[in-house]
């Protein structure tokens, strides 16, 4: 079995040997400085897991893998546009490293590129991956969409909230798993429970984000926490907050929701003792450890020998143990 770190560094070598372009190089540039910036490369590294749980030959998932990163990578460049994001993994982010027409056109021809590499697929179940690709590029917008209108929506419940983080991250970690277990040979169950498996994760990998976002260390996290506290986004924690604040600790709080010129900084410590206040941390953190129970279970069930398992539990629990 490889090892997670064995297959990080067959996806970055995959793409360093794969120079995306022709003329007019001016809009493939962006795409190599994206997928050259770096990452955790999961996605690919998942789907690349999922079809080593079946067979030893994982090369035909390689460049399948590879066209899941690409659309991964897509996803962000548009993302950076709608959030106004200046930085990412430490670089300008392409709208403003080029300008915005160039991040929306190179990111429209990176999403081709994912089709290509996935085109590449020697499956004889192909319609069926492509199927699942399809799904989940759809779903990825929708969730997408969803997080746009929380942006102005009044009041956004936390069914609302999982569902829209399950549309927007958890379903492509969830189909990674699922595409390489079909290219890996799996079965319709096996391929159903690991994609079940990479559900929970995903819902847990991005609540531990939103912990992450108030009480990481900038070290570790790699950006300054509080950025969705300033900017009001309605995770789970804020909706959470809202549910169980009463009285004056309500109107506290709603009034520092409504202020358009608190002192971000204020806001933020403001904002956290709150949080703290109310067990907010406490709470997210166990429905992180449910997910993370109701992942192994799932994974549990794939019918394949429990020693082929062990690097996908241990990803798991690197993914959503994140917050020290």
């Amino acid at each position: 079995m490889f090892t997670l770190k064995e297959l990080q560094d067959l996806i970055n070598n995959a793409i360093s040997n794969e120079k995306i372009g022709r003329e007019p190089f001016s809009l493939y540039d962006p795409i190599n400085y994206t997928l050259e910036s770096g990452g955790k490369r999961i996605r690919p590294a998942l789907a690349l897991m999922a079809c080593n749980l079946f067979t030893d030959n994982i090369n035909p998932a390689i460049k399948p893998a590879l066209g899941l990163e690409i659309f991964h990578n897509f996803t962000l460049l548009h993302d950076d546009i709608m959030d106004h994001a200046g930085i990412r993994r430490g670089k300008p982010t392409v709208h403003k490293k080029w300008n915005e027409n160039t991040a929306i056109l190179s990111g429209d021809a990176m999403f081709i590129k994912a089709y290509e590499y996935l085109l590449d697929c020697r499956s004889p179940n192909f319609r069926d991956i492509l199927k699942v690709f399809n799904e989940t590029a759809l779903e990825v917008c929708e969730g997408q969409q969803y997080d746009m209108e929380f942006e102005t929506r009044e009041s956004v419940s936390e069914d609302d909230y999982l569902r829209m983080i399950e549309l927007k991250t958890s379903v492509l970690l969830a189909a990674s798993l699922k595409i390489g277990a079909m290219i890996g040979g799996a079965d319709n169950a096996d391929a159903e429970l690991l994609y079940k498996f990479g559900k929970n994760i995903g819902l847990a990998f991005q609540l531990q984000d939103d912990l992450l976002d108030v009480y990481g260390d900038i070290n570790v996290f790699g950006k300054k926490p509080g950025g969705d506290i300033v900017a009001n986004k309605k995770t789970l924690m804020l909706i959470k907050a809202l549910e169980l604040a009463a009285n004056d600790e309500l109107k506290t709080l709603k009034n520092l929701l409504s202020d358009k010129n608190i002192d971000s900084e204020k806001k933020i410590t403001a904002v956290t003792e709150i949080y703290n206040k109310l067990n907010i941390k406490s709470i997210v953190e166990e429905q992180i450890k449910r997910l993370n129970a109701d992942a192994v279970r799932f994974l549990e069930s794939v019918s394949v020998n429990e020693n082929k398992k062990g690097e996908l539990i241990k990803l798991a629990e690197k993914l959503t143990n994140r917050i020290n």
